[in-house]
């Protein structure tokens, strides 16, 4: 027999044959385990990953977890910090997969308990749990806390605001905190957990990391959250919100917010202000571009001419935008030479455009004094060629007063007639027994001050008066009968008629008046003088007559001048 037949040799054989087959298999149930646990089992939804940010997106932020398929999270997944930018290391655990085979993240940042007694020392400490969102049921949420133990999440501690987006949970790991443990029944266990809470104080914990690490003076993007009256509200973090004032929004003048602005939209501004108490926090867009002051107060001196739109009306004047958010201030006394404006409206509107003379500027300040009247010339520098005495005018009445009449004489200009100076037919009491406002009057310049800028009128003096009609019914060398009224030294006062009245050479003034011819004369010249002192005896005579002019006489006279313009008549004596 063939030892090899020998059923010894086969039993001992036997047993050997197996051994690679064993090997095999166990080898095969390890590589089975591992794939299972990477494509199988859940995702490995219970293993706590360590992944590095690849990409931060708007709408997804990609995370290598070490695995032939990267990671998505959620821009808006809770807990999760901020400041994320690409190499950031986070703890993640898988939740599921896209359609396109990546897998879908979540932030953990707790462990979750695996048996009964890691369920009692973290109720006990009052510790944050994970767990894993199972199914819906009445009123809440299942939630797996340990292994073959499942806790209820109330729905008004689920975190979720709206019924309808209760089963976006599902399937995904949470963080809680376990508010109700009874283990009356070791089999079926009571537990009730809260997600609501521990998300607040995520965030809280968040809001104070992210304000810790802002600075005055940082430029930040922020989205708008709410437009009001006075300013905006930004989001500048999770949580945190800036005010942006308006008027700090641009370094023009913003009358709405909403002019600028609109919910939702995302800006950059930066952080003018930090209290920390409080946690406000100032925002400014404006700050962000070039004061413009700084140009224009480089720019501008004193004296220049500018243009610049109305902007707004105040009580004591106007402001005038002359370059893009720098305003100048037209006071009320800059307005006008000739007018006193009580209001601005009386001569500027909003929105028009105006020219004006820049009178001083404070760069620190950030204020500019402007003149509108400056730009217009002050129409009281060439009065006094403009309107010399006799000057006749035929202007409006602008009113009337107790003492006399005013009258526009243009360019913001008044003259005023005296109340005695309207008319000479009568004396009045006041002139709106005459005149009337916007009444056209003829009235002839007697006066016209410029340092006082005061012009007198006056209507009477182009009346006609009974000289005037005497001088144009009469001629020189004519003989009319006259009274003596007035006598003096070296003439007398005639009256020709009502109102007429005219001067007349006494013997004395003729006298007089040859002597200082005589004076004139060679003082050696003996005969020339004497005939001199003859020649003026002898005019006297003639003028005076045998006896002098006495008061109330009435003799007959010559006229030797008569002037038209200033209303004078002479005469001489014809007896």
């Amino acid at each position: 027999m063939n030892s090899l037949d020998s059923p010894h040799n086969l039993d001992a054989t036997t047993p050997a044959e197996p051994a690679p087959q064993a090997a095999e298999e166990s080898s095969f149930g390890d590589v089975l385990r591992q794939f299972e646990a990477e494509h199988h089992g859940a995702e490995g939804r219970d293993a706590v990953l360590e992944g590095t940010v690849v990409s931060v997106g708007e709408e997804a932020i990609v995370v290598d977890v070490g695995r032939k398929m990267e990671g998505i999270l959620r821009p808006d997944t809770p807990g999760l910090p901020t400041g994320i930018v690409p190499g950031t290391t986070l703890m993640v655990n898988i939740s599921g997969r896209t359609d396109d085979g990546y897998y879908t993240l979540s932030t953990i940042r707790v462990v979750q308990p695996r048996d009964f007694s890691g369920l009692q020392s973290a109720y006990e400490s009052k510790s944050v749990i994970g767990g894993m969102v199972t199914e819906m049921v009445k009123g809440g949420l299942r939630v797996q806390v340990a292994d073959g133990v499942h806790a209820f999440l109330p729905a008004s501690r689920s975190g979720i605001r709206e019924m309808a987006d209760m089963p976006r949970l599902l399937g995904q790991q949470i963080e809680c905190r376990i508010t109700k443990l009874d283990v009356e029944d070791p089999d079926r266990p009571d537990v009730v957990v809260d997600r609501r809470g521990v998300m607040e104080e995520q965030a809280q914990a968040a809001k104070q990391a992210a304000l810790a690490g802002l600075l005055e003076g940082i430029v930040v993007q922020g989205k708008v959250r709410s437009l009001t009256d006075f300013g905006a509200f930004v989001e500048i973090a999770p949580g945190i919100d800036g005010l942006l004032h308006v008027t700090d929004m641009s370094w023009q003048r913003v009358d709405k917010p909403s002019s600028l602005l609109s919910p939702g939209q995302t800006i950059e501004a930066k952080i003018l202000k930090i209290n920390r108490e409080s946690r406000k926090i100032s925002l400014g867009m404006k700050q962000l571009t070039p004061d413009p002051w700084t140009q224009t107060a480089a720019e501008l001196k004193q004296g220049d001419r500018v243009r610049g739109k109305v902007v707004r009306l105040a009580e004591f004047g106007a402001f005038v935008e002359i370059a893009p958010g720098v305003d100048g201030l037209i006071h009320l006394s800059e307005m006008s030479w000739t007018k006193r404006v009580r209001r601005p409206s009386d001569i500027l509107n909003e929105g028009e455009m105006v020219e004006a003379v820049v009178l001083d500027i404070k760069p620190g300040d950030k204020k500019i004094s402007l003149g509108l009247k400056q730009a217009l010339g002050n129409p009281w520098d060439d009065i006094e060629t403009r309107f010399t005495p006799g000057t006749v005018v035929e202007r409006p009445v602008t009113n009337l007063a107790q003492f006399g009449a005013f009258v526009d004489l243009g360019d913001g200009i008044e003259g005023m007639i005296h109340v005695g100076d309207i008319t000479r037919e009568a004396r009045i009491q006041h002139p709106k027994e005459r005149l009337s406002p916007g009444q056209v009057v003829k009235a002839v310049v007697l006066e016209a001050d410029k340092e006082k800028r005061r012009i007198r009128l006056s209507m009477k003096q182009l009346e006609p008066t009974s000289a005037d009609t005497f001088i144009g019914e009469h001629q020189v060398g004519e003989l009319l009968t006259g009274r003596v009224v007035e006598v003096h030294t070296t003439h007398a006062k005639v009256e020709l008629g009502e109102g007429v009245h005219a001067r007349c050479k006494t013997r004395e003034e003729s006298s007089a008046a040859a002597e200082s011819a005589a004076a004139k004369a060679d003082v050696d010249d003996l005969a020339a003088l004497l005939a001199s002192r003859w020649k003026g005896g002898a005019s006297a005579g003639a003028s005076s007559g045998k006896e002098g002019l006495r008061t109330g006489q009435i003799r007959r006279f010559k006229i030797t001048v008569m002037d038209a313009e200033h209303r004078r008549i002479e005469v001489e004596s014809a007896d």
